[in-house]
């Protein structure tokens, strides 16, 4: 998922269309590290917003607002001081650089008409934002790079601005066979790398399309490729560099298991098969508003569910590190029967145990087999006959409490692990709401103050299957039990995937009519999505009418039992099923 040069290029190309000409109306800067820019020119208004973080840097147009600081940053009072009102003359990109120069017109202090030039550059953790004047003199920048931090360039006030050539990449647009081949023939890496590593602006993932679309495998080593080979790989890259070069872009965001795998302002045929799908955009700011949206999602639930997954995994270590504790003491209790035979072999054949023998050797009566049973000589058959049975009567108490607390703290696992899995499907803040107080009612959080129940704005997820049936899906255990006991009626189907936490999925049955099979292998894709087997290619699904299904006394929040089901092997792919 590379904001590669050729996504660079499609934006530039998108930006002139839409700024080149407008006037900078607002200069704002919602973060530390982002601008966002209001244009006014012949289509309207239009927002530009500028990202420099270095976990997440981006460029792309889009029509949401950010709310500002109420104190403006000095490099935000800055560029309205300079830029505000000023006309976009120029939008360019250096070669296939990730790098975008945006040339402003504009009046100054004295009148007087000036150039200056706001330079993005989106390089990973080394993106920034840098102001300059019309001869390359950096003004200043959204991040100060002092010597101490590069030893190849600083980025400061009075310093010249230049683009550092530390990778020695070649122009893939200027290239022709003769330059592909000295860059590509005999070099011993595999033969994508050898694609991104000559050439800037190509990301791994155009690299690996490169290789796709000519039909040679980008694992193989270049320097095992034949002429053909290369020659073949060459026509596919010049198509694509014409494309570029035309303003010929298919923005796409390329799925896996209905998860963004990749995203690229080209055609990604090689995510057009099997478990693989690709979304089409029609621009390259809707493409990246789209997924970074999506990404900042994610992102921001994770964070929100932070503290409560450090609770989770905390108690969960703690629980298993117990549960195998009190496994390997239950295999220590296995040897009890052994001590009940000893003592009762003792106290049939231990006369004729002559005294202060170590040892006696008698017949098993319950297999036949000869056993020799180790004596304590100081003491007599019988004596020893009881020092077993004792040791039998401890080991069995021991095994007798152990098995129940195995039981318990198995119940607690399963529990924590079900809480998991719910963070893992949380998508907004509200669906937390209901974890955390099942986590507080566990006693795995100290409720502060009053007891009080926050207000519970989260619903479970619905779908419509193919035929037309209601499928409703859990988010969390307290949803799963509604959903299961109060929301489903006995003719309901029930589903779940076997064996592993996840959510209760229902298939809603107005009048009692049996769904078809479609449906119930859709709820069945569902059960095995929204569990902790989404990941593998299969799942095992149970299913049972809901009437079937009971809740033992006691039980945990979304744990329940059955006894006569169906079930089926199914893979998690809902990428077809619709949502309701």
């Amino acid at each position: 998922m590379a904001f590669d040069g050729i996504t660079i290029a499609g934006l530039v190309k998108e930006c002139r269309e839409a700024l080149l000409g407008g006037r900078i109306y607002k200069i704002a800067q919602p973060e530390s590290d982002e601008l966002l820019l209001t244009v006014k020119g012949n289509q309207g208004q239009k927002r530009l917003l500028i990202s420099a973080g270095a976990s997440l840097p981006l460029m792309y147009l889009t029509q949401e607002n950010k709310q500002s600081p109420m104190t403006a940053p000095s490099f935000c009072m800055l560029l309205r001081k300079h830029l505000q009102n000023g006309r976009i003359i120029g939008i360019t990109q250096p070669g296939l650089e990730r790098i975008v120069h945006m040339d402003v017109e504009h009046l100054d202090e004295m009148g007087d008409l000036k150039r200056e030039r706001l330079t993005v550059e989106i390089m990973g953790k080394h993106s920034n934002i840098i102001f300059c004047q019309e001869d390359g003199t950096v003004i200043d920048s959204i991040k100060h790079v002092s010597g101490l931090v590069s030893s190849v360039r600083e980025v400061l006030p009075g310093r010249p601005y230049f683009i550092p050539n530390t990778q020695d990449k070649a122009n893939p647009l200027e290239a022709d066979f003769s330059h592909w081949q000295s860059h590509l023939e005999g070099k011993p890496l595999p033969l994508f790398k050898a694609v991104y590593s000559a050439y800037t602006g190509i990301s791994p993932v155009i690299a690996q399309e490169i290789c796709y679309r000519a039909g040679v495998d980008g694992e193989r080593s270049a320097a095992a490729l034949s002429h053909d080979e290369l020659t073949r790989l060459y026509e596919v890259f010049r198509e694509m560099m014409e494309d570029v070069k035309a303003g010929r872009f298919t923005p796409q965001i390329a799925y896996t298991r209905n998860q963004p795998a990749e995203f690229a302002a080209l055609r990604l045929s090689m995510y057009s098969s099997g478990e693989d799908r690709t979304q089409d955009f029609d621009s390259i700011s809707q493409l990246l508003e789209t997924y970074y949206a999506k990404k900042n999602a994610v992102t921001r639930i994770r964070q929100k569910s932070s503290e409560l997954r450090r609770i989770v995994q905390t108690a969960l270590e703690r629980d298993i590190k117990k549960y195998d504790l009190q496994l390997a003491q239950i295999r220590d209790t296995e040897k009890r029967d052994k001590y009940r035979i000893y003592g009762e072999l003792l106290n049939t054949y231990g006369y004729s145990a002559a005294p202060g023998s170590k040892s006696l050797t008698a017949v098993n009566y319950y297999n036949g087999e000869t056993v020799q049973i180790p004596l304590d000589p100081t003491l007599t058959a019988s004596e020893n006959a009881q020092r077993y049975f004792e040791r039998y009567n401890k080991l069995k108490r021991t095994y007798e409490a152990l098995s129940q607390l195995t039981q318990e703290v198995k119940a607690q696992i399963d529990h924590l692990e079900s809480v998991s899995a719910s963070l893992d499907i949380a998508l907004q803040e509200e669906d937390l709401v209901q974890i955390k107080e099942e986590l507080t009612a566990s006693g795995y959080i100290r409720r502060k103050g009053p007891a009080r129940r926050e207000k519970v704005t989260s619903r479970p997820f619905r779908y419509l299957s193919s035929d037309g049936f209601p499928i409703y899906v859990g988010k969390n255990n307290y949803q799963n039990d509604e959903l299961t006991f109060q929301f489903a009626s006995g003719g309901d189907w029930w589903f779940h995937a076997k064996n592993i936490p996840g959510s209760h999925v229902i298939v809603r049955c107005e009048g009692g009519v049996t769904p078809p099979d479609s449906t119930f292998e859709e709820a069945a894709r569902l059960a095995a999505y929204y569990s902790k087997g989404r990941g593998q290619d299969k799942v095992e699904v149970d299913y049972i009418q809901k009437k079937h299904v009971k809740k033992p006394s006691g039980a945990k929040p979304g744990f329940v039992v059955y006894y006569t089901n169906y079930s089926m092997m199914i893979d998690p792919d809902i990428s077809r099923i619709r949502e309701g």
